[in-house]
């Protein structure tokens, strides 16, 4: 019997969302809901899948889980929603604005006994699975240093054109929440928890009420200091690139790709050849290639079929949000913010 699937979301993350399902053998997308009809009813027709006007509607609809592409403010909200209705549930990132708001949903969905995940696919990137490996098998030897830079870029109309970008309540901060989270929540997965930090930030280019721009200094639990670097206000935008030393070397990584390992001993399995990067989020929001977003979707349906928890649970995703607002914290407040775990 296959895996039914309903789309919450009719733009451009809800499209990615459809393309890594229908790659999936036994996966079909079977109803879409979307604020938009016009564009519902294109992504609904394109997997020939029902279209609801209303959110009851669409959840009433027989399917298995939803995954959620609406704005970020409201996925605790919608999400609760499904989850009394039995559905399990995979969420765009962030889970919510808020580490409030993220408890929400998450106690949502343990009330329902429903399984709960969340896009982040850095975590099921091949090379970054493998750069995470080499960390933890002490290869870098001690992590010391670390910057990650995400300079890319947005034109106006990306924002003007939404209404919900660029927004606190809907988006939940600028381009931290929105398009730098994926690595905040990168450099925790790698490096452990953070436990001070400071900020500053900048609308320095787009008329929005959140920032374009931030940097912020992190000091983690190892001892280990890194720099972080978010902006969508660097023309014509670069690609995402992490750079991590130890006592025993350095990894780099760009977009999703380990691109050097210098350590002390080789490392010649670490870099592979690999075709040319076709990775365009830098300057674009559209998801060229959805190979990631499906990975993780291929690992939540075995995940409701096994009944274990997926690779990244509400309760992972709460941390990058818990992060973010720390660093907006920090950057208000002009002081060192200790990062509560709670």
């Amino acid at each position: 019997m296959a895996f039914r699937l309903g789309i919450l979301g009719a733009g451009n993350i809800s499209d990615t969302h459809a393309r890594a399902a229908s790659s999936i053998p036994g996966v079909e997308v079977v109803a879409v809901h979307g604020r938009n009809r016009e564009r519902a009813t294109r992504l609904a027709g394109a997997y020939g899948a029902a279209v609801f006007d209303s959110l009851d509607g669409f959840l009433d609809h027989p399917m298995d889980a939803v995954a959620i592409g609406s704005p970020s403010g409201v996925h605790a909200e919608q999400g609760s929603l499904a989850a009394a209705r039995g559905l399990h549930l995979i969420v765009e990132k962030p889970i919510d604005v808020t580490p409030a708001r993220a408890d929400l949903l998450i106690d949502a969905a343990a009330r329902a006994d429903v399984r709960l995940g969340v896009f982040f696919q850095d975590r099921v990137q091949p090379d970054i699975v493998r750069l995470r490996e080499a960390i933890a098998s002490g290869r870098i030897g001690r992590p010391l240093v670390a910057s990650a830079r995400v300079k890319w870029y947005r034109p106006p109309e990306y924002y003007s054109q939404s209404h919900w970008r660029g927004t606190w309540a809907l988006d939940g901060g600028g381009a931290l929440m929105n398009q730098g989270i994926h690595t905040v929540d990168l450099l925790q997965w790698l490096l452990g928890p953070v436990r001070r930090l400071s900020a500053t930030t900048r609308t320095a280019l787009h008329k929005i009420e959140v920032e374009d721009t931030v940097i912020a200094l992190l000091e983690f639990d190892s001892g280990a200091i890194a720099t972080l670097e978010a902006t969508t206000a660097a023309y014509p935008g670069y690609k995402r690139r992490v750079e991590i030393s130890g006592t025993e070397g350095t990894l780099v990584l760009e977009h999703d790709r380990l691109v050097r390992a210098d350590l002390r001993l080789p490392a010649d399995d670490l870099v592979a050849d690999v075709a040319p990067d076709s990775n365009q989020s830098a300057s674009s929001p559209v998801v060229s290639d959805a190979r990631g977003h499906q990975r993780l979707l291929e690992d939540f349906v075995d995940a409701v079929h096994a009944h274990r928890d997926p690779i990244c649970t509400g309760q992972d995703a709460r941390k990058s949000v818990a992060l973010v607002c720390a660093i907006y914290e920090a950057a208000k407040s002009g002081r060192w913010v200790e990062v509560n775990r709670e």
